[in-house]
């Protein structure tokens, strides 16, 4: 929803303010939002193809992302943007760290302050509207991937390999 509220924060994540999703993007305000890497417990992640209408229409992203909504916690979004886009409730989770990422998509300005998180679990993950399909890729498929067919992964997730997962990049 574009009106719902977010937090508007500083490049140290303290909270300055808040405004509608919607405004955040036409201003191009920097807001929080949470990111999740879904691991089975053979070691391999999912990641999902973004339906059509998708920031990263056809090309495959991490399995959540989500709006942290105002007043929210950085874990009570965790949980209900997994559940809302992969159906996934039981998982253990590991918060690996944030950084910003700003780009121009869709004719709006997603200045995100991500909160990368990895969640754990044996769920296979039910998708909403917003994906198309999911993969279980090992670590090494998603280096194979990254470095010989990188069209079809989304620009967020080349920013969290290059950010948070240098090892998936073939040096």
């Amino acid at each position: 929803m574009d009106d719902e509220l977010v937090d508007i924060v500083d490049w140290n994540n303290v909270i300055i303010g808040k405004t509608t999703k919607q405004e955040a993007h036409e201003k191009g305000l920097l807001h929080r939002t949470v990111i999740a890497e879904v691991i089975n417990p053979h070691g391999k992640w999912a990641l999902v193809r973004q339906a059509s209408d998708r920031q990263d229409a056809g090309q495959f992203v991490s399995p959540v992302g989500g709006h942290i909504r105002s007043g929210e916690s950085e874990i009570e979004a965790l949980r209900r943007e997994t559940e809302e886009e992969t159906g996934i409730t039981e998982f253990t989770s590991k918060y690996i760290g944030k950084a910003i990422y700003n780009r121009r998509v869709l004719g709006r300005c997603e200045n995100h302050f991500f909160i990368l998180f990895e969640i754990y679990t044996n769920q296979k993950p039910r998708l909403n509207h917003e994906s198309v399909e999911y993969r279980w890729f090992s670590p090494q498929e998603i280096r194979t991937t990254i470095a010989n067919n990188p069209d079809i992964i989304g620009d967020a997730l080349h920013f969290v390999a290059r950010t948070f997962y240098p090892n998936l990049l073939i040096k």
